[in-house]
């Protein structure tokens, strides 16, 4: 297992054909400033952790995906670990992230430690669940 930041050369093919919510402009300029994390095992991409910035002061995970046949194996733990970390480095002492109150995923970022802040509801869309976690 390697987890790393993503490249144009290695990881723009493979992220933009899986990536399907931002446009291929913005995916390259996402990996141009290194906010794209992978995750791989064996050689083959296993996931991504995109994100960027809310109010342009805190990390924001905007997008987690792990294929299917990597599920609940953990890798989505070490690959929010190891971004959790990159952002300590960089000096940040929170992140954030949110997920639709419909997905299991609230619960996920919640047994990391993640707390709950605040929901959005847009029209025709179930409540968006804001989550921030203090970086020890």
């Amino acid at each position: 297992m390697k987890i790393k930041v993503a490249t144009i050369i290695q990881d723009f093919v493979f992220l933009q054909e899986n990536d399907h919510h931002i446009p291929p402009k913005t995916l390259r300029l996402k990996i141009e400033q290194g906010e794209i994390i992978v995750i791989k095992i064996e050689g083959q991409t296993a996931g991504w952790l995109r994100y960027g910035y809310f109010w342009d002061l805190i990390p924001m995970m905007n997008m987690l995906s792990i294929e299917e046949c990597y599920q609940r194996k953990g890798f989505g733990t070490k690959l929010i670990a190891f971004w959790e970390s990159k952002m300590k480095e960089r000096g940040y002492n929170q992140v954030m992230t949110s997920t639709l109150s419909n997905e299991q995923a609230q619960h996920f970022y919640r047994k990391l430690g993640y707390k709950d802040v605040g929901a959005l509801l847009l029209p025709d869309e179930a409540l968006e669940i804001l989550f921030i976690k203090t970086l020890s």
